[in-house]
């Protein structure tokens, strides 16, 4: 009887971690380059009252009995599915089609890296994120510039008053790595590389598997909010059952006290 208290509790917590990763997704939706999370779970170890294939008065036993001790979340994965483009019409925001990331150099010297677009420029010309960290190479968009031009290979051109060709003032770069789903989310739309995610393979867009570049938008989360809901509707309904057996059990030990 304990047992089964034991077991419903491992339950309870393992869906009050998949209600957490749901609504992070649910409050991200929104969220410019946000890839969805979800829980996995696996059970937990078993006992072992009589081992399958167990001998005994020359008979040999087709089955076991094996009392499990609950689950457990094993890992948060992340899905970096293709998330819709939406156009904004702002020549500094630009989306990836495919794979690949944005190199971002962070203050502590490290780069990190990101699929969220949304670009600026700081005061003096280079292009930052919103949180103004510089991109990874540096570009510089001159101060007489009068159009920006971010071709689909990454290549940035500018249109400077009295000249009749643009100016290439750099090329932004995408990152790729073996293993996506490896990488550490550190918050503010970015992501550190780390032994899981593999070594980083820095490369021009539209190039060796690398996603192209599509200036003038976003791409948006990959949240879907329906399959949300319904992920939601059933960690409750999960959640409830635990603890139903929690009370079912209780109300079993009480009555075996009782009986005695």
């Amino acid at each position: 009887m304990f047992r089964a208290l034991h077991v419903a509790a491992t339950g309870m917590v393992a869906q009050e971690t998949k209600l957490d990763t749901i609504s992070n997704n649910l409050a991200n939706s929104n969220t410019s380059g946000y890839k969805r999370q979800d829980a996995e779970f696996e059970d937990l170890l078993y006992q072992n009252l009589r081992s399958p294939g167990a001998t005994g008065q020359g008979t040999i036993a087709p089955a076991g009995v094996q009392l499990g001790s609950g689950t457990r979340v094993v890992t948060t994965s992340r899905a970096f599915a293709q998330g819709t483009m939406q156009q904004t019409g702002n020549p500094l925001d630009v989306a990836i089609e495919g794979n690949g990331f944005l190199g971002v150099m962070q203050p502590t010297g490290e780069v990190a890296y990101t699929r969220a677009g949304t670009l600026k420029l700081d005061s003096g010309g280079r292009m930052v994120t919103s949180d103004g960290l510089p991109i990874e190479p540096a570009i510089t968009i001159p101060p007489d510039a009068t159009k920006v031009s971010i071709a689909s290979d990454g290549t940035v051109s500018v249109m400077q008053p009295g000249q009749t060709n643009p100016l290439q003032v750099g090329q932004l770069q995408l990152t790729t790595f073996v293993n996506p789903g490896g990488l550490t989310a550190v918050g503010h739309n970015l992501y550190e590389a780390n032994a899981a995610a593999g070594d980083p393979m820095v490369g021009a867009p539209a190039s060796e598997g690398r996603g192209a570049i599509m200036q003038g938008a976003l791409e948006g989360s990959n949240v879907e909010v329906v399959s949300e809901m319904v992920g939601l509707i059933r960690t409750q309904r999960a959640y409830e059952v635990n603890s139903k057996v929690i009370s079912t059990a209780d109300e079993m030990m009480r009555n075996a006290i009782q009986s005695r």
